[in-house]
């Protein structure tokens, strides 16, 4: 199944359920994230796992442990202006880079709770960027 299919399974699920879904994401903190094409300017969603840090959510640009960043990623670089869905709440957020310190110690928090962020980083020469989502009022 093509990633995009898989993508639009998960967000059906997420959507239906109030933010559970079964398969490889039960269990597992997962918001949906529709960031703003950089190319085209059109929306896109896509099922993100996060790690929730006070107010706000952290996700992560593994992209599987693959050499480049994911999709999602460069789309919040360059307009940091996204919706996050988590549960049954949906709101607009910011979203920030953090800097390599705070990257290192969010990074390891995720990867002592899911084993296969380690494996991810361990699978890729690039570092895999933290993103903090703060909710905007």
């Amino acid at each position: 199944m093509a990633t995009n299919d898989l993508n639009r399974q998960v967000i059906e699920e997420f959507r239906a359920n109030a933010g559970r879904v079964g398969g490889n994401y039960e269990g597992r903190p997962l918001l949906l994230l529709t960031t703003t094409g950089r190319k085209t300017g059109r929306t896109h969603t896509t099922p993100v796992m996060y790690l929730a840090d006070g107010d706000s959510y952290c996700v992560f640009g593994s992209k599987g442990g693959a050499p480049e960043h994911p999709a999602w990623y460069l789309n919040l670089v360059a307009n940091p202006r996204v919706i996050v869905e988590v549960g049954t709440e949906r709101f607009e957020a910011q979203a920030t880079v953090v800097g390599p310190d705070e990257r290192e110690a969010l990074y390891r928090k995720q990867a002592s709770l899911f084993s296969q962020f380690a494996e991810y980083e361990r699978k890729t020469t690039r570092t895999i960027p933290v993103v903090r989502l703060t909710r905007r009022n």
